[in-house]
Formats: structure tokens, sequence, C-alpha cells
């Protein structure tokens, strides 16, 4: 069986970033790591679950609406895939960036929070989710489209 490419990535040296998972012809898959794999810092599920609600609400409502294909948590609680179509680099870490500070300035309901809407509504907060993008917004505010790849020895 081939090995997957996620699983090729040295997860010793990921820190908080921005990385460019894998380009499959027109479509990028982002890693949107919010922690340090394997230091038992982790998002809880509620603030995993409510992140994922908001980001992918603002997302799918940014200047890259036609472009997003997805956003979602990985299961190792480490961060997010985004996949886009089309994507330039720049744009999409400026979005990226939009899209938490929006998540932060946001003084609203959480969206999907029904039973009719989501799974697991009872396990959404707002705050949670603005508290885990400050953190992730601060470790990446820096970023540009030429620290995307991932870091090697």
């Amino acid at each position: 069986m081939d090995r997957i490419a996620s699983f090729s990535v040295d997860h010793r040296y990921i820190v908080p970033g921005v990385y460019i998972s894998r380009v499959d012809g027109d479509v990028t898959t982002y890693d949107l790591r919010t922690r340090r794999p394997n230091t038992g810092d982790v998002m809880n599920n509620v603030q995993m679950h409510s992140t994922e609600h908001l980001f992918a609400t603002f997302i799918r409502n940014s200047e890259l609406k036609e472009n997003v294909i997805y956003f979602g948590p990985m299961g190792c609680q480490t961060g997010y895939y985004l996949i886009i179509r089309d994507a330039d680099h720049k744009k999409v870490i400026e979005v990226i960036k939009k899209t938490l500070w929006s998540i932060m300035s946001y003084d609203g309901p959480m969206p999907g929070k029904s039973e009719i809407e989501c799974g697991n509504f009872a396990n959404l907060d707002v705050g949670a989710a603005k508290d885990d993008c400050r953190r992730y917004y601060n470790a990446i505010k820096n970023i540009t489209k030429d620290d995307l790849a991932y870091p090697t020895v």
C-alpha cells in the first residue's frame, strides 16, 4: 500500500504555521497547523468544532468563496485542512488572516448552532473559537507565501 503524503512529513519539526500539504492539479491542500504536533497541546473538541463552524462560514463568504472546496479539522487535533481550487498562495494567506481577524472580532450567534443544522450543536462556543483563532493569528500574522514549505532538518 502506498504511503500517503501527510505521513511523509516529519511531524517532529512542524510548528504552528500555514503549509502546502499537497497540490493535485488545480487543487491545493493547505495545512493550517495551530499546534506543534506530539507535545500534548491539542485542540479540545469544543475549540475544534467551534472554529470549524466559524472559519468555514467566513471563508465561504470571502473573496475565495468560489474556490473553497473544504475546510475541516485534522483528526490529530493539531490543525485544519483548507482545500482551495486555483490557489494564489499570497491571496490565500491574506484571506486566512482576514478570516481569523473576522472571527476574533465576531459578536454574533454561532452559525449552524441548531439541531437541524449540526449533529452536535450543543458542543459549540463562539468564545472558544475566538480564543483559539487569536492564538493562531498571533502565530501566523507575519507569515508570507515564502513560508509555506514544511520545515526540514
